[in-house]
């Protein structure tokens, strides 16, 4: 029983040295195919990068680019892709397609516009592959199963790429959108006004926040008027941030006035326990400020109409 149990033992070991072996062989063939693949790409580079743009050209892609850019950004791409075949690394890809996608998604050029210019590459150097290896169904066949992985992976690490800076650049436009649309502004020395208008998501409301404390420190503020007349709604959550806001400003030494607050968000801050006698609260935003500037000092004086 043991001399049967040590064959198939023996058997095992064999079985797995002849797959290691397999294995060691497909990856030396497939090695050996991109070797020749990527020497026919940089022989017929000129030809192939021409014909890929007429090809984008012709689909009229890139639109928002002249032909030169097109031409030049074409040359890059090109010699970035047969680098990526030939090294099987796509470091240098993928900074390439990130720098790529900073210098033109200002310009207006969308995500399938990208996505379709490297499917393009793709189908030209194929239809390259299949001129030369016509004759050589077999070698063609391999050819194709060593290139395809690699192509794939190519189009992905580019369009991944794209994504990622479109994603970046959309979130640096909200962000900038979102201090456009809560401004702190300094009306007199020492007195800041926020105005809020629109919905308030927890997002905005950090920022509003941050902005607020940000504007106390650099101006010195000892009143701030927040007024939230154009708030329609506001849930618990952004209440809670409200409150929260009131507080931090008071630890830097500034006292909030709440203006324009509705019945209806003056009903959630009640349901969620916020004790409004702690809140500075005035009716309207004049009245806030006359009474901003009273803390501050100021004498309000009504001009006598002229006899």
């Amino acid at each position: 029983m043991a001399q049967v149990a040590h064959t198939v033992k023996d058997t095992k070991d064999t079985r797995v040295d002849n797959e290691q072996t397999m294995e060691l062989t497909r990856s030396d063939v497939a090695s050996e195919l991109l070797r020749e693949l990527v020497a026919h790409l940089r022989q017929n580079r000129t030809q192939l990068r021409e014909e890929w743009v007429r090809r984008i050209s012709e689909t009229r892609l890139l639109t928002a680019m002249t032909k030169d850019e097109i031409f030049a950004e074409a040359t890059s791409v090109y010699d970035s892709y047969v680098e990526a075949l030939e090294t099987g690394t796509f470091e240098a890809l993928q900074a390439y397609a990130r720098n790529l996608s900073e210098r033109i998604i200002p310009r207006g050029v969308e995500t399938h516009e990208v996505v379709g210019i490297v499917l393009l590459l793709r189908d030209v150097l194929a239809r390259s592959l299949f001129a030369k290896y016509q004759t050589d169904f077999k070698k063609l066949n391999r050819i194709l199963d060593a290139y395809e992985p690699a192509a794939n992976r190519i189009a992905n690490t580019v369009a991944v790429g794209f994504v990622q800076e479109r994603e970046r650049v959309i979130r640096q436009q909200q962000e900038a959108i979102r201090e456009l649309s809560t401004p702190v502004l300094q009306v007199r020395e020492r007195l800041l006004i926020l105005p809020i208008i629109g919905v308030i998501d927890p997002q905005r409301a950090r920022q509003l926040t941050e902005q607020l404390l940000r504007g106390i420190r650099t101006n010195r503020a000892k009143v701030v008027v927040i007024d939230i007349t154009g708030v329609a709604a506001m849930d618990a959550t952004v209440a809670n941030h409200l409150v929260q806001t009131v507080e931090a400003s008071r630890l830097l030494g500034a006292n909030v006035i709440v203006t324009g607050l509705s019945p209806e968000i003056a009903q959630t801050l009640v349901t969620i326990g916020i004790d409004l006698g702690k809140m500075n609260t005035v009716g309207d935003l004049q009245g806030g400020i006359e009474q901003a500037e009273r803390l501050l000092g100021y004498k309000v004086a009504t001009l006598a109409e002229p006899s």
